[in-house]
């Protein structure tokens, strides 16, 4: 029975032992914590989540934890209020916090996609789709003012398709809204639109990054501030996310699923292959983290033409593109 007691006593000290080890040396890894607001979890995202999965944030000095923070507007208030340090979501809300006057505004230092991640969803198939068939309908787009709804509006117009966007549902409810009977056709991110055709709720016929064009549709952003006073932190960061492009661009869609299977424990390894197969197909990443002019243009275009813009901001103003190698 002593021995006994001695063993459970010796487990119990080198337990200790090695937890207070194991924290001492994470502590000395001096890892900066740096945490991130996503506008919502999608495999639209993958090179972000394979930076975090394979270690290339630790290995640029970073502890990086990412919260989901559903909705542009809600992204932005919490950098503007400093519960994050930097925002992952549409470029459009750095021109909305500028033109209100704020003078610690949000400063985009890196983008990750290029394109709208959405796609178009219908009740039934539609083999060999046009723009025609959205004439007369109603189409679920998410909050009036963020760049889903923003961008396929611009889109129809410049298409010259008479159809209605209702911006009335929340993001994060649309699914739901859809499956409930509202509107002709709905816009989802995946894996949200892959969930639907499988309980065939929706067929997924088209997708608006494709028809809307080059935009910097989903940057990180953060306080100006911030940025002036971390300049090392901003610029691992983003050294991190082009290692993740890199590597997302350099592998197959069934390695990268792998990796990002505890990601999505709700979606099968299959339909995560899937689904980055789709995000790749239409060209969704950039190739560096840099954010062209010409894009943050159009973007600007979208913005103004959904009467959301009181004034155009220069691109040196809320673009501070990083070095990122």
């Amino acid at each position: 029975m002593k021995k006994i007691i001695i063993t459970l006593i010796c487990i119990a000290f080198l337990s200790t032992f090695c937890f207070v080890l194991k924290n001492n040396n994470k502590e000395d890894n001096n890892l900066t914590k740096v945490k991130v607001a996503e506008v919502t979890h999608s495999l639209f995202y993958t090179p972000m989540y394979v930076a975090d999965a394979l270690g290339f944030f630790e290995e640029n000095g970073l502890d990086v934890e990412i919260i989901l923070t559903s909705g542009a507007d809600k992204v932005a208030s919490a950098v503007m209020s400093k519960d994050v340090e930097i925002g992952f979501c549409g470029s459009e809300q750095t021109l909305y916090i500028y033109n209100k006057g704020a003078k610690d505004y949000l400063i985009n230092f890196a983008g990750l996609t290029k394109k709208d991640g959405s796609f178009l969803i219908s009740r039934e198939p539609v083999n060999n789709f046009t723009l025609d068939y959205l004439n007369n309908k109603t189409i679920l787009g998410g909050r009036n003012g963020g760049m889903p709804a923003m961008t396929l509006n611009y889109t129809l117009n410049q298409n010259n398709v008479k159809a209605t966007v209702d911006t009335s549902i929340d993001f994060a409810a649309l699914s739901g809204a859809f499956i409930g009977g509202n509107g002709d056709l709905v816009t989802l991110f995946e894996p949200n639109g892959l969930a639907l055709e499988k309980e065939k709720q929706g067929y997924v016929i088209k997708s608006v990054g494709e028809l809307g064009g080059e935009v910097p549709y989903t940057t990180f952003n953060a306080l100006k501030s911030y940025i002036e006073e971390h300049p090392d932190v901003i610029q691992n960061f983003t050294k991190a996310i082009q290692k993740g492009i890199n590597y997302t661009k350099s592998h197959s869609d069934e390695e990268l699923a792998k990796i990002l299977v505890d990601y999505f424990p709700d979606t099968n390894l299959n339909d995560i292959t899937t689904v980055i197969k789709r995000y790749r197909d239409i060209d969704s990443w950039y190739d560096t983290t840099t954010i062209s002019e010409s894009g943050y243009k159009h973007m600007q275009d979208i913005v103004e033409f959904n009467g959301f813009l009181d004034k155009r901001v220069p691109f040196n103003i809320l673009v501070q593109n990083q070095n990122n190698e």
